[in-house]
């Protein structure tokens, strides 16, 4: 119960730094589009408290973001962004917790694992929503939004969120699991 509690806790306090985040990074929206903020959240939500936590997050914080500010815009841009959040935080946080070892290795085949998911996700998710309301999602928007617009947010991830969880490790805050911590633990959490 105390555990639930705590989760509960830490994932109402990421999901109002998915809020505020895109407030520093939206002033100049070219440059908040390619940082990705409400994805450093979501990554390390799924991956402190679990993906069972991480992924109800995920999928509500673009879809409040943009009841609340306005942004990003519900159609198609929120509503893609709610599928493809919840896709990185079910897959990373599901990966993670099974991994053998918890460690920056592991972290980082689950971030991989989990951006291309997400990304393949949001790229289904534009093509049906864009073509229920009559417009085209080419293979170039999917690239360009995915991958080649994405670069310095992936890069941001990829040194941030292990950095933090590193810095979690060591202060034994969130220490990582080791194989013979897990085979120990009772079944049921």
């Amino acid at each position: 119960m105390k555990n639930n509690i705590k989760n509960m806790t830490l994932t109402a306090m990421f999901l109002a730094i998915g809020m505020v985040l895109p407030i520093f990074t939206g002033q100049i929206p070219q440059i908040g589009n390619m940082l990705l903020p409400m994805h450093l959240p979501v990554f390390l939500c799924t991956l402190v408290c679990g993906w069972k936590y991480g992924l109800p997050m995920a999928f509500v914080l673009p879809l409040f973001r943009s009841t609340v500010f306005g942004m990003p815009p519900m159609y198609p841009i929120a509503l893609a962004m709610a599928f493809e959040l919840a896709a990185y935080a079910f897959v990373a946080g599901f990966l993670y917790e099974r991994s053998r070892w918890q460690c920056l290795k592991a972290l980082y085949g689950c971030l991989l694992a989990a951006m291309a998911a997400g990304r393949a996700v949001w790229g289904t998710a534009q093509f049906v929503l864009l073509g229920i309301g009559g417009n085209a999602f080419t293979f170039q928007a999917f690239i360009g939004g995915a991958l080649l617009n994405a670069v310095p947010g992936i890069v941001l991830q990829l040194i941030l969120v292990p950095a933090i969880m590193m810095a979690l490790d060591r202060t034994k805050l969130v220490p990582f699991k080791r194989a013979a911590e897990k085979a120990q633990r009772p079944a049921a959490n």
